[in-house]
């Protein structure tokens, strides 16, 4: 397929400008193109790796990508999608992110072979050094106040109570950043989540007001679940791509954990499989749904391209380890703490009781030991995926992989990790 087709078969097209013009500027290869981050977190999460997937394939297919860090942009605040002001940060926090959040596009584009090779570009470059005076006369003379107000972004805000004239600007700065682009590196095409398509028309009307040129705009969808969520938020909050902000093992089982309702959507968004590839897996999921062989393609391979193929097939193994279908005792050290992370724990010293009916009322995955008794006479309950088969059983040293964890289960899912003190 050409990469137009493509795209569109992933889904991955909200809106765009001339589509035939931008259509014939992606089959002629060698197209600038620029998405931007702002830095509100110290790292991106996997709303945002929907968009640098797309960036990845652009590259992959011979364009060139421009990945913006705004360390401008990101002082200010961007309202799109928000119902009240953003609270600013100081500009220390926001460089310290900046570098960050510009490691980790190092780590997912392209930036040392080839002409398409991958350019980082940060917007403070060019807006610190210019006066309030100088930014109001050559850039905000071309904005008219009452196209700015019927921006959804903001007139979204003010119907919900008001908007600063700070973040009122941002859509200007944005602006100023497709034109900076577009003299800088011939950047001819911006991209952006749907919520950001005023934002980038606004950027492609700056440049032919004030070069005469024409540029483009494309956004691809928001990526929503079934059930009407926004996908990468869980109740502990964002999924993000730092693992010291979320483990390889969560990262990995929140994509292994996708409804069967988004399968086929998110392997589309996210995978770079081929179509051939992917619609195969999409029969075999259609005829064995509970082999769930969909989802731990989807989770190894996006962990694979973050964390890096050594961790993902670690944090895999670990997986199948936890839930009985690989033996935990085969799990270094790291990789068993990580999986462990987000469990229920009991943590306990050498001199407390070790009977597993108490450890599992203990840790609430049950409401009493009467009930974690039934648990074992119905035999459901495992100890390092051992069955438990004596109401009085209890943890001995043995039990505690690298002197000090234990994992006990109830049924097939229900997982405690048993911490006990070195001391």
């Amino acid at each position: 397929m050409k990469l137009w087709d493509e795209l569109v078969w992933r889904g991955s097209i909200a809106q765009s400008t001339d589509e035939a013009a931008l259509k014939a500027e992606l089959d002629k290869g060698g197209l600038s193109f620029y998405v931007g981050f702002d830095p509100t977190a110290p790292s991106l999460h996997i709303g945002n790796l929907a968009i640098l997937v797309v960036m990845k394939r652009l590259q992959l297919a011979g364009h060139r990508p421009i990945p913006l860090v705004g360390g401008a942009t990101g002082l200010v605040g961007d309202p799109s999608g928000r119902n009240q002001e953003r609270t600013l940060n100081e500009e220390s926090v926001v460089a310290g992110w900046v570098e960050r959040i510009r490691n980790q596009l190092a780590g997912f584009l392209d930036f040392e072979t080839g002409r398409n090779r991958a350019v980082l570009a940060n917007n403070l470059d060019w807006t610190a050094p210019l006066s309030a005076l100088d930014f109001l006369r050559d850039i905000g003379k071309h904005f008219s106040v009452n196209q700015m107000l019927a921006k959804d972004s903001v007139s979204a805000r003010l119907e919900s109570g008001g908007i600063s004239y700070t973040e009122f600007s941002y859509q200007v700065l944005q602006a100023f950043d497709y034109l900076e682009l577009f003299r800088r590196e011939g950047c001819l095409l911006q991209m952006g989540g749907s919520d950001q398509w005023g934002n980038i028309v606004a950027g492609v009307d700056l440049i032919r007001r004030v070069e005469g040129k024409s540029a483009h705009a494309l956004t691809i969808p928001l990526i929503v679940k079934s059930d009407g969520n926004k996908f990468g938020k869980t109740a502990s909050g964002s999924v993000w791509l730092d693992p010291t902000m979320t483990s390889s093992y969560a990262f990995f089982q929140f994509f292994l954990n996708t409804d069967d309702r988004d399968i086929v959507q998110l392997l589309k968004s996210y995978s770079f499989k081929s179509r051939e590839e992917l619609e195969a897996l999409f029969l075999e999921h259609e005829s064995n749904p509970g082999a769930r062989k969909a989802h731990r393609s989807l989770a190894l391979e996006v962990t694979s391209y973050i964390h890096g193929e050594e961790t993902a097939l670690r944090v895999e193994k670990a997986s199948k380890a936890l839930f009985g279908q690989a033996d935990l005792h085969e799990l270094d050290e790291k990789t068993l703490e990580s999986a462990i992370s987000e469990l229920p724990r009991v943590e306990i010293s050498r001199s407390e009781s070790l009977i597993w009916v108490d450890l599992m009322a203990r840790s609430g995955v049950v409401d009493s030991k009467s009930a974690a008794r039934r648990v074992v006479k119905e035999g459901g309950a495992y100890l390092n995926n051992a069955k438990i088969g004596d109401e009085s059983a209890e943890l001995t040293d043995a039990d505690f992989l690298y002197g000090r964890i234990a994992v006990m289960r109830k049924g097939k899912r229900d997982l405690v990790a048993v911490i006990r003190s070195t001391d």
